[in-house]
């Protein structure tokens, strides 16, 4: 329904109610409908789950249209982000948010700054969610106000409104998908199951959870972490379905992570019911060596059978017992081909370093058995990108037989090549080129859906601000802030610079001519500050 019949529609409505509801004018309703289009957070999940649909059935179709997005910590973090990319590309097509567990617990805990342990409450990442749409919802209302403003502008000074009208019909919300994570879920199933409603209820239409145990699980860029057998990993997986069909969210997406890669560890022994199942499987995993006397036994140690042979799985003194060190790979495919074959409808392999061979090697092996697997990929900022390319070039250099003599070795100066009398050098600008074109390349030739970035704007923060303060509080006083930040904000036609229409001083205003005339209060009138940009 276009704008003018919706207020046509909303007229009659009205005028049905008789006499008492004639002060309401149905454009203001309608209005208002527009910059609130989503009322619940149900609406949004369902609204952004067909998105999802629809961007992985066209990245089947052309791996080019592969998706993004950037972590935030804060609805005003994800709103900029939404409107940054609107402005600069013309479109939010592809563009999504990601809320990172780890910022989660760095930044927006009750306890204060916490390790990527599960470590913050529950109730902060639905919580989060629902602060982010609420800072989108209302950058819809303020692009929208504005496009009302020119039509009213454009009624009184006799203009063609046709094309105004026309924007506000075919108007892009900055509501996009959310990718969230729930850690490895908080507790059993059915706490898993609990707070993923919360998490849908509060608009995420993807959940990304991870196959560590709950307990003692670590960020996936840390030693330490314990991995659980498939069948406690399937039953949460279970419960997040369960949770977006009770909801009503049939297109939910499920993205499953395994961290086998760098897990050498897991908490329990699965009981393998016949040869060859999910049990045996993992069971083969394990770091275990034969028992050829039984006397050779102490007291406490446990014996598993490992194809036909006894053997000692090698336990540590908390409990817990080791892999062999070369399954890591194995350990992958397997993961990921077991989510797929119980409901999960993305993979996230996390790894130890941005190599493109290494993650179309593992995709390539799900392939075999599950063709359409996709993943959702961690662009890391864990990852010394600018080292780890150069490490690549010089590599790939070296075995081509290219002269290398201007160069550090890596192998005998670790950090070498990150000499910033490098960065015009041959050899980074090739790195440079790499980095620049990994999300293509890897959407490409190793399956990458989805390219995120978990914590960009916790660095950005901590980088705008010691910039901000090197100076303001040094030698250049208010001139840092002017020159490093209004003037760029002003040159850039941000609407931060106009903040208080940005925090809903304009959307308030007309509100109030909505409720009282022209006897309301205003504060956008000449001598409101804002009107000097």
């Amino acid at each position: 329904m276009s704008y003018m019949e919706e207020i046509e529609q909303v007229r009659q409505a009205l005028a049905a109610r008789g006499h008492e509801w004639r002060a309401m004018n149905p454009e203001y309703v309608v209005r208002m409908r527009h910059q609130n289009r989503f009322p619940t957070g149900l609406d949004i999940a369902r609204y952004t789950a067909d998105i999802m649909r629809r961007d992985m059935a066209d990245y089947d179709a052309d791996t080019s249209k592969y998706t993004q997005s950037l972590g935030a910590w804060h609805g005003f973090v994800a709103q900029q982000t939404m409107m940054s990319v609107k402005k600069r590309q013309g479109t939010l097509d592809k563009s999504y948010i990601y809320l990172s567990g780890w910022m989660v617990a760095a930044l927006r805990s009750e306890f204060g700054p916490l390790p990527d342990q599960s470590m913050h409450e529950k109730t902060s990442v639905p919580a989060l969610i629902e602060e982010i749409y609420t800072f989108l919802k209302q950058a819809d209302a303020r692009e929208l106000r504005h496009i009302f403003a020119e039509l009213d502008d454009a009624r009184a000074a006799g203009q063609d409104t046709a094309p105004i009208i026309d924007r506000i019909d075919n108007f892009e919300t900055h509501v996009v998908p959310i990718i969230a994570d729930i850690d490895a879920g908080f507790g059993n199933e059915e706490a898993t199951y609990l707070l993923a409603k919360k998490m849908i209820e509060a608009g995420a239409c993807a959940i990304q959870i991870e196959n560590q145990v709950s307990d003692a699980k670590q960020c996936g860029h840390q030693a330490g972490k314990v991995t659980v057998p498939h069948e406690d990993f399937v039953s949460k997986l279970h419960a997040v379905r369960y949770a977006f069909l009770e909801l009503g969210v049939e297109n939910g997406i499920i993205v499953a992570r395994t961290d086998s890669l760098g897990a050498g560890l897991t908490q329990k022994i699965p009981v393998a019911q016949e040869p060859g199942d999910l049990g045996h499987k993992y069971c083969d995993f394990l770091k275990a060596t034969p028992v050829n006397d039984l006397s050779e036994l102490k007291e406490g140690d446990i014996t598993i059978h490992q194809n036909g042979v006894l053997c000692k799985p090698e336990r540590l003194d908390n409990g817990l017992y080791a892999f062999r060190e070369d399954t890591g790979f194995d350990r992958v495919v397997l993961d990921c081909i077991t989510s797929l074959e119980h409901g999960a409808d993305l993979l996230w392999i996390e790894t130890e370093k941005p190599n493109l061979s290494q993650i179309g090697g593992m995709v390539d092996a799900i392939r075999k058995v599950r063709p359409e697997a996709k993943l959702v990929y961690n662009n890391s900022p864990s990852f010394n990108w600018t080292l780890k390319f150069r490490e690549q070039v010089y590599e790939d250099w070296k075995a081509a037989g290219k002269d290398l003599s201007a160069y550090p070795n890596p192998a005998e100066n670790e950090k070498g090549l990150m000499d910033v009398s490098l960065d015009d050098s041959e050899l980074a600008q090739e790195a440079d080129r790499l980095i620049q074109s990994f999300q293509a390349d890897a959407a490409r030739e190793a399956g990458i859906f989805h390219h995120l970035i978990t914590l960009p704007t916790y660095h950005e923060t901590a980088l705008g601000v010691d910039q901000l303060s090197e100076g303001y509080f040094g030698e250049l006083g208010m001139l840092a802030y002017v020159k490093g930040v209004q003037r760029q904000e002003i040159r850039r036609d941000l609407a931060a610079v106009k903040h208080q229409d940005l925090a809903g001083s304009n959307i308030g205003d007309d509100h109030k001519e909505y409720f009282l005339g022209e006897k309301a209060l205003l504060a956008g009138g000449a001598a409101n500050t804002m009107n000097q940009f």
